[in-house]
């Protein structure tokens, strides 16, 4: 769907319902719980090649498939419960995919163990522990990565995370509020 002229969002967000609801009530709020933040994980790692509205789209399946994106379930998943979940259609039926979300999901259980949480991990990064605020006007101005995402991604890979490189490690912090990119005007950067 097309984004209507006179719409203030940023202009990645078209006018499907799905894109509008998930801009508005998630995109760029700060994830301080866990949870919320192992389940973006799962979805980031997800939409590596393809896009976000395929996978907003498919958010329920992933968290049928991954019990409610339960970390410590998804940790204890087994060659089995990745054979059922390639014939499981409400999801990408990727088996590297798949595999690297049990994978992802056992490493985040020892960076919760080392940190105290993932969240805690990530905000390590950050310039005084505070999310990112950028002042970008246009959409040609944001980056697809930053100096911030090459150092976490960096990390997460020298501790064996999938399918989580800079760009797929920006979108992360972009989705999680870490990194602020609503750009100037829209009525949702400061909410």
């Amino acid at each position: 769907m097309q984004k209507q002229e006179n719409d203030p969002r940023c202009g990645w967000c078209t006018s499907d319902p799905i894109y509008v609801k998930y801009h508005d009530e998630e995109w760029g709020k700060e994830v301080t719980d866990d949870p919320k933040m192992f389940e973006f994980l799962v979805l980031e790692g997800a939409q590596a090649g393809l896009s976000w509205l395929t996978i907003l789209r498919r958010r329920e399946g992933y968290r049928k498939a991954f019990a409610n994106f339960n970390v410590k379930k998804v940790a204890k998943m087994t060659p089995e419960d990745v054979e059922r979940l390639m014939q499981d259609a409400g999801i990408i039926r990727n088996r590297l995919k798949i595999e690297s979300t049990i994978t992802n999901a056992q490493h985040f259980l020892e960076i919760q163990k080392e940190f105290g949480s993932f969240c805690g991990y990530l905000k390590a990064f950050l310039p005084k522990g505070k999310p990112v605020v950028n002042r970008w006007k246009t959409l040609s101005q944001i980056p697809a990565s930053s100096p911030l995402s090459d150092a976490i991604s960096r990390d997460m890979k020298k501790r064996g995370f999938k399918f989580f490189g800079t760009t797929i490690c920006y979108a992360h912090l972009q989705a999680v509020g870490y990194v602020n990119d609503h750009l100037e005007g829209c009525p949702f950067k400061h909410r």
